[in-house]
């Protein structure tokens, strides 16, 4: 095996682990140096230049600091995309991607449903109106669009610098998503019309007294606006989503939120208290509950 690959594996298996270290090695060389796991293998990769080592040498550093790997080399995989990722977005994780795939089933199920029952054109578009709140790196709200191209799709952050990120993501995806600064704790305006069909969230949910058990590369190197909450109020985030799917959806619609494994069925209740029906609790692939989602 490569003697580069075997210095950077072995440098980072003391703080990720063997199997996370290997891991990511091969995806520091694969995407750093287009170098592939079958030339690392078979020791077929080339010597390295003094650019290249030096330049092996920082990522080694990053890395070594914490740094998420994703940081480290610009982008993150999600939905089988590269969604650009910077200090002032969270990761996207792959469990995000199951509330894309729910998100994407209801939205098809409501479609078949109002075309059957409406005759006219602007029922038909407002059926397929999403408000993603809190669109980070924008990788739901920009999957959603990219998989329904029909789908009229607004995404809201209280982050400038995450609407950035946003933007610049759906500009090289070719994504037509309309980005708006707004705090989702906000309550809507009073005189607030229905114009939604699908409200979409991945808000904070990780409670404060969680943060001593975290990684170090989540704790350091992501924005805590996006992750934490108050442990005095752990469901702050669900009660303004509720608020907003009340007074946003339009009948029919659906509030579809990722969830704290926690305060899943706490999240559950929430939303049948704010008169949401046929609430579900969907599990992730890891057998979490980490998906809530009811409907107006």
């Amino acid at each position: 095996m490569n003697p580069h690959f075997i210095a950077l594996r072995d440098a980072l298996t003391p703080l990720y682990g063997e199997g996370e270290a290997r891991a990511i090695s091969f995806l520091v060389f694969e995407d750093a140096f287009g170098v592939s796991r079958t030339d690392i293998y078979a020791d077929k990769v080339r010597q390295f230049s003094e650019d290249e080592s030096t330049r092996l040498d920082n990522i080694c550093q990053q890395l070594l600091d914490g740094r998420p790997v994703q940081q480290v080399l610009g982008y993150a995989l999600f939905c089988g995309r590269r969604f650009k990722v910077t200090p002032d977005v969270l990761i996207p994780r792959p469990e995000t991607e199951e509330l894309v795939s729910w998100a994407v089933e209801k939205m098809r199920d409501s479609s078949q449903q109002s075309s059957a029952a409406s005759d006219g054109h602007s029922s038909a578009q407002m059926s397929s109106s999403i408000l993603d709140a809190g669109t980070g790196s924008g990788c739901i709200a920009i999957s959603l669009k990219l998989a329904m191209e029909e789908a009229d799709v607004t995404a809201w952050d209280i982050s400038r610098a995450a609407l950035e990120v946003a933007r610049e993501n759906a500009r090289e995806l070719g994504a037509d998503v309309k980005f708006v600064h707004h705090d989702m704790l906000l309550a809507p305006a009073s005189d607030a019309q229905p114009v939604y069909r699908l409200i979409v969230s991945n808000p904070p949910y990780i409670c404060q007294r969680e943060a001593a058990d975290m990684e170090r590369n989540v704790l350091d190197f992501e924005p805590h606006t996006a992750l934490f909450v108050p442990d005095d109020d752990p469901l702050c985030f669900y009660r303004a989503l509720c608020l907003q799917a009340r007074q946003l959806l339009l009948p029919g619609g659906w509030l579809l939120v990722e969830a704290n494994r926690a305060y899943a069925e706490q999240t559950a209740q929430l939303m049948r208290d704010y008169g949401l029906q046929d609430v579900e609790v969907r599990v992730d692939a890891y057998g979490n509950p980490r998906m809530v989602g009811g409907k107006k």
